[in-house]
Order: C-alpha cells, then sequence, then structure tokens
C-alpha cells in the first residue's frame, strides 16, 4: 500500500507534467468518453489544422478551436473498445493512415485510455486530462 506521502508526490509529479507545453498534433485531436450502459470506452477523432502561432484551428473555417463542450463538430473517425488496449490497436495499428502524427500524443492517449479503463471496471468518474 503507498503511504499518502508518496501519493500525494505522485499527483504532483503528474500535476505538473500535465501543465507542460506540448506541439499540438496536426493530424487532429481525440476526445474521450465511458459509455457505462455498452461496458465501452469511445474515442472520437477530429482532424484540426495547426496555425502559424501553435494554435489548434478548425479546417474547413480557419478559427481557432474553443476549448468548449459546446462545440459541434463531425468526428472524422469514431473508435470503441471494452479495453485501453483493444482502442490501442485499432487506432495506432488497424487504422490506415494512422490518425496521429506525433509519438508523444500516442503515449499520452495510452495514458487516457488506462485511465478511462479503470474508470470503467471501478465506477468512477472519468474526465479527460
Amino acid at each position: 500500500m503507498l503511504t499518502t506521502d508518496f501519493q500525494s508526490e505522485l499527483t504532483a509529479i503528474d500535476d505538473a507534467l500535465s501543465n507542460r507545453f506540448i506541439e499540438l498534433d496536426p493530424a487532429g485531436y481525440f476526445v474521450i468518453y465511458l459509455d457505462r450502459e455498452a461496458k465501452l470506452i469511445y474515442a472520437k477523432h477530429y482532424t484540426n489544422v495547426i496555425n502559424e502561432s501553435g494554435v489548434a484551428c478548425d479546417p474547413e473555417t480557419g478559427k481557432p478551436l474553443p476549448c468548449s463542450p459546446k462545440l459541434e463538430r463531425q468526428p472524422t473517425d469514431i473508435f470503441t473498445g471494452r479495453t485501453a488496449k483493444e482502442l490501442c490497436v485499432k487506432i495506432f495499428e488497424a487504422s490506415q493512415p494512422c490518425p496521429l502524427g506525433y509519438l508523444d500524443h500516442a503515449a499520452y492517449l495510452g495514458r487516457e485510455f488506462m485511465r478511462a479503463e479503470f474508470a470503467l471496471r471501478s465506477g468512477q468518474d472519468y474526465l479527460q486530462d
């Protein structure tokens, strides 16, 4: 069992890393959520373009994408899986072309899919980082 101090230390490390600068993937982004009734993890893929300032923009309008759940766009693909591994295989191995351009984006998705799977198994809430 981990001590409370060690758990706090690990949380602080992850919180700090969540706030680091990363370049946005020009291949697009994913919105991850759970469907508890269906017992599935969903990953909706959306395209974007990155402007000269490094801001993700809608490829149709050229306007910056807001960080708001009210954004109404159609995904380019929807992936589902019962486990993180199943989703990773579908996205990274079975999709041609792979909808990712950066390895750090792939690593992030793997971590998020594991978090989503844990939440699905445990009944805890899941909120994408």
